[in-house]
């Protein structure tokens, strides 16, 4: 396989559906002619499917219910057995536009990005139609998602229009990718792991009367957990196991000086509250200076991080390794 400009790979459109009789006719006839292979995977729905007579389609039923993930997953496989080299995934729900499909695998088919993902961030104009509690939800669940995955800039981690290079499905460790709403946001931190590039791509979504099928409640309730557990993962692996950098000896040098300027300064105050004495001008500096110092270094540890964003795509790589 191979995605140089003098050869147009063969794209496939995954689109995971879960009762969406009503929709995913008009999904599958808006994708254009240049998608070779559309794979419709029938999550177990409680109702049957529209019939779909493009010839590209070919369906895929799950005989129980493993969610959006595991049957985007299931769609790559039959996608790559089909001989796909670019994967996109679409939902079913109609809100992913098949008219910026171009533009969200023109940087995986130049050699530029492994992975590529819609941000309805960047389009000030449809955003004002994305509902409130999405955009706040949004705003935070991305900051996190930055920390976990090491993405600084990539935004707007949820969204579901991704396109990824075939060659990346084979090398991604399953046990780690949740086959349910933490679906796309995972992709995000196995992705991290192997170091491969991801771009944004401006896409604006559009909104009808549905209701998102993930609620803030369970949103705020699960992700945090999960997010805060994958970056210290991520922490522990990228600048203690597989290397140790500046960053490794700011992290260090910061968190110790910030415990000790903490606890120092928690226990003199303590000290003073108890005996009814001021603490003096020294012991007071000695827990200031060694929390501004550590402060200081676990900035500088946060900055460079964010310098560190994978930037050498690692799908020619994988290809030669076949």
């Amino acid at each position: 396989m191979t995605t140089t400009s003098a050869v147009t790979p063969r794209i496939a459109v995954v689109i995971p559906a879960f009762n969406a009789s009503g929709t995913v006719a008009a999904v599958v006839a808006g994708i254009p002619a240049t998608v070779s292979d559309i794979i419709v995977v029938d999550d177990a729905s409680a109702e049957p499917l529209a019939t779909l007579a493009d010839p590209r389609v070919v369906l895929v039923r799950h005989d129980a219910n493993r969610g959006v993930g595991g049957a985007t997953l299931t769609g790559y496989d039959a996608a790559i057995a089909r001989g796909a080299e670019v994967l996109v995934k679409m939902d079913a729900d109609g809100q992913m536009d098949p008219r910026y499909l171009p533009a969200l695998v023109r940087p995986i088919v130049t050699g530029a990005a492994d992975y590529t993902k819609g941000n309805r961030f960047l389009h000030s104009a449809e955003l004002r139609t994305m509902p409130s509690g999405r955009r706040v939800g949004n705003a935070g669940l991305s900051f996190f998602t930055k920390l976990a995955s090491g993405y600084w800039p990539v935004f707007d981690p949820t969204n579901g229009y991704t396109a990824i290079h075939a060659s990346l499905v084979p090398a991604l460790d399953r046990s780690r990718i949740s086959e349910r709403f933490f679906f796309e946001t995972s992709m995000l931190l196995e992705l991290g792991r192997l170091r491969a590039v991801v771009h944004d791509v401006p896409i604006p979504a559009r909104y009808g009367g549905e209701r998102s099928a993930l609620s803030k409640r369970r949103a705020a309730g699960e992700f945090p957990p999960r997010l805060v557990a994958a970056t210290w993962r991520r922490i522990q692996r990228q600048y203690f196991i597989q290397d140790f950098t500046p960053v490794s000896l700011f992290l260090v040098a910061g968190t110790l000086f910030l415990l000790f300027g903490v606890v120092w300064g928690a226990y003199h105050w303590a000290e003073s509250i108890r005996f009814g004495v001021a603490a003096t001008t020294g012991t007071v500096m000695l827990a200031v200076l060694p929390v501004i110092i550590g402060v200081q270094l676990l900035l500088q540890a946060l900055a460079q991080d964010i310098g560190n964003v994978p930037t050498e795509p690692i799908h020619e790589e994988l290809l030669a390794a076949e």
